[in-house]
């Protein structure tokens, strides 16, 4: 069974940072890369940041690179996406996905992220 772990979505203000905390655990998975997507309404899901758990080679989307940085935990599994210099148009629910070494994909529960003055 696949467990997830969220957190540190919240309300900021235009400039402001937040960090999101994505943890997954089950008992024989091997997980390979783990990433956040967002969906703000009326628009559809999008890639913000994703890892290759092996390498750590990492991806972002057009809108968030330079501001946004995903890292890997020291724990298992975990990954962290450090969000800087929020916009209003960051506003969105946030998903953590995890991909396994078969392409097998789980998501995780939504947080809601809201930048907003």
């Amino acid at each position: 069974q696949v467990q997830f772990v969220a957190s540190g979505g919240g309300s900021v203000q235009p400039g402001g940072s937040l960090r999101l905390s994505c943890a997954v655990s089950g008992s024989s998975l091997y997980i390979s890369a783990m990433g956040w997507y967002r969906q703000s309404p009326g628009n559809q899901w999008e890639l913000v940041a994703g890892m290759l758990l092996s390498g750590e080679i990492t991806k972002y989307g057009d809108s968030v690179k330079g501001r946004f940085t995903i890292s890997r935990g020291y724990a298992k599994n975990t990954v962290y996406l450090q969000m800087n210099n929020l916009h209003p148009e960051d506003s969105a629910v946030y998903s953590c996905k995890a991909e396994t070494g078969s392409a097998t994909t789980y998501w995780g529960q939504g947080t809601l992220v809201t930048v907003s003055s």
